[in-house]
């Protein structure tokens, strides 16, 4: 551990020493303890930090309008306009991957349920399906079925670790629901939780901010604190130590998510990609999603508010946006262009700053509550990493089956449970009658055990009709409930 004198002479080579003000008033363990904090920071970067997030500040001022173009024709496919047969070709393609032990799944699950109107991690959300199953179980459950689709192909059992990208707030209540949960019928080894990191908060004057007389006041490093998070913990080592090549990232907030898909893994494969993408149209220009596009020639994500209107609203000869490629946070990547960007571009990542209203403790030892912004937290996207790709491409899905955000609580009207719910409820409908049968109530759902996207439904679903409320298990989930049929009415 750094020493106090280390300490104090970094801080006033930054100008921080007013972090160590009430140090005299610190017990020995309040000490240790702000000590062990500080040095974990890496100081010498604090400055540097300020700078740089000020500099994004003046930047996120100009619209990107002049610099942008469209994704070109040969880095972008769409699922609905190839064949049937390139899907099926990309899709074992990926399914083969998935049985040599090459395909990780990354989740994205720092965030707590605030905005849902709860205090716990947003992956234990139940948005009320019939099954009650939470946001973990279904993704879980998805990974199960990936890998056994992929033993019906090659007749080999292939492994997905699930790496799970945890906060500060929600680490601990994650690991415990997890394994009180037996991991939803994963292998404990193959499960892996990891921290993103922090950063400091500052004024607008470039200092620290004083959480408490004994602790600095930090924030989570957004979701691009995954690349740092990945070297720090150890994680790319061990995907290198498994054989892992291809890492499906996604966050965890999306319920029509296919975890670890085989189609989009094989499309990036098969062509070359080390960087990819999953896009869908943009469902109008005012929609707040970011686009990806070339900038400058590189790839990125444009929010809304880095265009002008009229450049929104471009539409090309057939009548389609120009701009429509709608980020959802669902990407692949290759593990030799993740160990790319730890060890090259990581400390060159774009920065997104937030005034925001940040409690700290004054000059006085007073901690302030302010009513106005008075800082900047800063954060890191996983998109910034695009413009580093030597061969990055997108995949087009369609909303309904893939996209229903969940980030609002239901008096909000969208993006909420309600619209989570009904979305995969719909989805869920349309494969039942894709398989023969039909459904006249709007609360059947098909366990993820069962059936991935639709396959594997005509013994369960051909010929009948479902008019209540209605769970269609797998036969293992029979066994272990005890249920003599395909289904259960959970009126």
């Amino acid at each position: 551990m750094h020493s106090l004198v280390n300490v104090q002479r970094v801080l006033e080579d930054l100008q921080q020493s007013h972090l160590l003000q009430f140090w005299d008033e610190l017990n020995e363990e309040e000490r240790k303890q702000f000590l062990h904090q500080l040095t974990s920071i890496k100081l010498e970067e604090v400055n540097d930090l300020f700078e740089r997030a000020q500099a994004s500040l003046t930047e996120d001022v100009q619209k990107l309008d002049g610099r942008m173009k469209p994704i070109p024709p040969k880095q972008f496919e769409s699922e609905k306009k190839v064949s049937a047969q390139v899907l099926e070709d990309y899709r074992r393609n990926g399914l083969e991957a998935v049985s040599n032990g090459e395909v990780a799944v990354l989740l994205l699950a720092g965030g707590q349920g605030t905005r849902l109107g709860v205090d716990y991690p947003k992956g234990m959300y139940s948005v009320g399906l019939p099954s009650g199953k939470t946001l973990f179980q279904v993704q879980a459950e998805r990974i199960k079925r990936v890998i056994s689709l992929a033993k019906q192909q090659t007749g080999r059992t292939g492994k997905i670790c699930w790496y799970i990208m945890t906060s500060g707030p929600t680490n601990h209540t994650t690991s415990k629901y997890l394994k009180k949960n037996n991991y939803f019928g994963l292998n404990e080894e193959d499960v892996v939780l990891f921290q993103q990191g922090l950063l400091p908060c500052y004024d607008f004057e470039g200092k620290i901010f004083l959480d408490e007389k004994k602790s600095v006041a930090l924030a989570p490093d957004g979701n691009g604190g995954i690349y740092r998070a990945l070297e720090k913990n150890g994680i790319l080592e061990d995907m290198g130590r498994r054989g892992v090549k291809y890492v499906h990232v996604h966050s965890v907030d999306n319920i029509l998510t296919k975890v670890g898909d085989p189609v989009f893994i094989g499309y990036c494969i098969k062509k070359e990609a080390d960087c990819g993408a999953k896009v869908v149209s943009k469902a109008g220009p005012t929609e707040a999603v970011g686009v990806v596009c070339l900038v400058d020639e590189r790839f990125q994500v444009v929010e809304y508010s880095e265009i002008t209107e009229a450049t929104a609203n471009l539409r090309d000869t057939d009548g389609n946006l120009v701009f429509s490629a709608g980020n959802i946070c669902n990407h692949f990547f290759t593990t030799d262009f993740l160990n790319r960007i730890v060890n090259e571009f990581e400390s060159k990542l774009k920065l997104h700053v937030a005034k925001k209203k940040i409690p700290y403790v004054n000059e006085c030892g007073e901690r302030i509550k302010p009513t106005e912004p008075n800082g900047m937290k800063i954060e890191k996207f996983v998109f910034d990493v695009f413009q580093f790709a030597n061969k990055f491409v997108t995949w087009e899905v369609p909303r309904t089956s893939e996209f229903s955000a969940l980030k609002n609580a239901d008096n909000a009207g969208k993006d909420c449970p309600s619209t989570a719910r009904r979305d995969l409820l719909n989805l869920h409908k349309s494969y039942i009658k894709q398989a023969g049968g039909d459904v006249t109530c709007d609360e059947v759902e098909i366990s993820p055990l069962l059936s991935y996207a639709g396959e594997n439904l005509e013994f369960k679903a051909a010929g009948k009709v479902f008019d209540t409320k209605t769970v269609i298990y797998s036969d293992e989930e029979l066994l272990i409930n005890g249920f003599s049929n395909g289904t259960k009415n959970s009126c």
